[in-house]
């Protein structure tokens, strides 16, 4: 049995839900006292909360005290608080739409059946809507420049009528594979920390691939897309044997953590698994943004002349 990762006294980051709190390890046990092969377990204090909240965590809970990683707590934090703020303005203007309706019921009923019929379709609309939006989602943290990037790459394919030049100089699969590979030196310690990051990368490149044509495209890239696909499905080539993470990059890679959080409140993912996952993309979010100078040497072309690799 391997050491514990932790030790008494040592300072670290604990998750408690979705935010990663300030904490100190009190103790430290096996989780099970007679069998020293058990894993270990963690007596955690939360830094500014009473003592009566100390609670006993398994490792997977826990993040050394790294800048990185206090980077990373910093953005979650801000992540929830402005989704708490969405949340209650939503609810004070259902409120309000609520109570207009309310007003204007007695009239409503006074109508015909067929009003009333209308009406209550209305409502399954309504309650369908509710329904759509109270659905489980998750944040991901999507640091000020990829936001601006995402804004600035709407506007040259929608109103400018333009496309990114392809193949990119760092497609999908080269920057995964970079920021595996910085990640993996982080992980030694832990081998499960190395199989999440390798499921984590395998996972966005198959959900690129798929997503790319069904959702992240607008409708001006499209030509663009079923040229690079004719390339794709050819004997020889450049591009024959290759796909979209092998030619498209970071600009639509973003597309693809903007749709995320919907993406994965499909899935049948546990708790504790949509965390991780949340906290892995949410690493890679913030490497991108570090090295966005890097990954966006964005190219536009106008989108009737441009020819895929040309």
């Amino acid at each position: 049995m391997p050491p514990a990762m932790y030790s008494k006294d040592e300072k670290a980051l604990c998750f408690h839900h979705e935010i990663l709190y300030d904490a100190k390890i009190r103790d430290v046990r096996h989780k099970d006292a007679n069998d020293k092969k058990s894993p270990f377990e963690y007596l955690v204090h939360y830094k500014g909360w009473k003592h009566t909240w100390d609670d006993w965590v398994s490792e997977d809970r826990l993040r050394k005290g790294t800048e990185e990683n206090k980077e990373l707590a910093s953005n979650l934090r801000r992540e929830v608080e402005e989704s708490i703020k969405q949340k209650s303005s939503k609810a004070s203007a259902k409120k309000r739409a609520t109570s207009d309706r309310s007003s204007v019921r007695n009239s409503e009923e006074r109508g015909n059946s067929v009003g009333r019929g209308l009406k209550r379709a209305r409502d399954n609309d309504i309650e369908k809507e509710e329904h759509f939006q109270t659905r489980p989602s998750v944040r991901i943290v999507m640091p000020d420049n990829l936001k601006s990037l995402l804004v600035d790459d709407w506007e040259q394919v929608t109103k400018n009528q333009c496309v990114v030049k392809l193949p990119a100089e760092y497609p999908v699969r080269q920057i995964l594979q970079d920021w595996h590979d910085e990640e993996a030196s982080k992980r030694t310690s832990s081998s499960v920390d190395e199989d999440v990051l390798e499921e984590v990368v395998a996972g966005l490149l198959e959900y690129f691939d798929k997503c790319l044509d069904k959702i992240l495209l607008y409708r001006y890239e499209r030509p663009q897309y079923r040229n690079l696909r004719r390339k794709f499905e050819a004997a020889t080539g450049d591009l024959s044997d290759k796909g979209p993470i092998d030619v498209y990059g970071a600009e639509h890679l973003i597309r693809l953590f903007s749709n995320m959080p919907e993406l994965i409140a499909q899935t049948n993912m546990d708790l504790q698994a949509t965390n991780r996952l949340r906290e892995e993309l949410s690493k890679l979010t913030l490497w991108l943004s570090k090295h966005s100078e890097k990954y966006f040497p964005t190219r536009y072309v106008n989108a009737e002349t441009t020819h895929a690799g040309k």
